[in-house]
């Protein structure tokens, strides 16, 4: 018999994109009548619980429940579904993304094996329209240069790893370890994923277990992405210091040394030549994979565009992060 498996969804104005996932989960492999869906909604302005409620009507074999996330965060969204939860087994999942029809079956058998403590998959990155850049934006999503040890991102390996996305647990974890950390926006995972490992529990990465993340259409939404990583990466890091890789510093040691040569220019000229040295050698390192890259999606054209989601990528996270570092966060929001 398979145990009862709660699987919740943070959402606020998801109206495009709900029924997806909801669909998803409806034509999943593991029995319909041992799952529920618990979505917490941040008092969507959209159609958002009118969809629900259409999918519910329409799917009465799956049982969907609607609850309220009056703080409006995800992390809040998340503690507040597994409060509500019956199940013996909590997957997470968001309302961008599209489960395979094994993944939840693959995930509790997972969990049921006793390999990991949290258990997690692959993401199979698309873009979500046609035009140019977001073509260049998926393909940089699953670049290593980009996203460095994302290994969720683009490995084929499972393997124990520091973070998954949209993990699966057993419920009692949470009355061991404590819940998601609301007064994080972002890296709430990562957060209980460090608890997690600090009580002796380990993380497994199976890439078995997929599922399809759109990501962002547009430099600016990257930008505004990768900013809040970045701001909410260094508060994790004022509280454990210990998780920083080295491959992160890497971002914002580079602006920081764009920005005083820059600066430097004004006052000794040699250091513009620096300053367009160092810069072009990262565009050279960076169009070498972006080539790679957009000869995997027989599209040449991408690599400019690879490069420059790249660059924003990093900029807008390593700025963000010195940023949080030297800035406390208003946690009233």
């Amino acid at each position: 018999m398979s145990p009862l498996v709660s699987v919740i969804i943070p959402c606020r104005n998801e109206e495009k994109t709900i029924h997806h996932v909801l669909e998803a989960l409806h034509q999943q492999s593991f029995p319909v009548e041992d799952m529920e869906v618990v979505i917490a909604d941040g008092f969507s302005s959209d159609n958002t619980r009118s969809a629900i409620q259409a999918f519910q009507e329409a799917h009465p074999g799956l049982k969907v429940r609607l609850i309220d996330n009056p703080k409006q965060i995800i992390p809040a969204g998340l503690n507040a579904a597994i409060q509500a939860a019956a199940g013996e087994i909590i997957v997470r999942m968001d309302a961008h993304s599209l489960p395979e029809a094994d993944y939840i079956q693959r995930s509790v058998d997972a969990i049921q094996s006793g390999i990991a403590e949290n258990v997690g998959g692959v993401w199979n990155i698309q873009a979500p329209n046609d035009s140019w850049i977001a073509r260049s934006i998926a393909a940089a999503a699953g670049n290593p240069l980009a996203v460095g040890d994302a290994l969720y991102r683009f490995t084929d390996k499972a393997a124990y790893v520091d973070t998954v996305p949209y993990g699966a647990y057993k419920r009692s974890l949470f009355d061991e370890i404590g819940l998601f950390d609301e007064t994080l926006l972002a890296n709430e995972d990562y957060e209980v994923n460090t608890r997690i490992r600090q009580a002796g529990g380990r993380i497994w990465l199976d890439p078995a277990i997929r599922c399809t993340y759109f990501s962002r259409p547009t430099l600016r939404a990257l930008a505004r992405q990768y900013w809040g990583y970045g701001y909410w990466k260094a508060q994790m890091l004022k509280r454990y210091p210990e998780t920083l890789r080295w491959r992160q510093a890497l971002p914002p040691l580079f602006v920081l040394g764009v920005l005083f040569l820059a600066i430097l220019g004004f006052f000794w000229k040699p250091a513009w030549i620096a300053l367009a040295t160092v810069l072009g050698l990262y565009l050279l390192i960076q169009l070498i994979p972006a080539l790679s890259l957009a000869r995997k999606q027989k599209d040449l054209s991408l690599a400019p565009g690879i490069v420059l989601a790249t660059l924003t990528m990093h900029f807008s996270w390593g700025t963000a992060l010195i940023v949080g570092l030297i800035s406390t966060p208003d946690r009233k929001k």
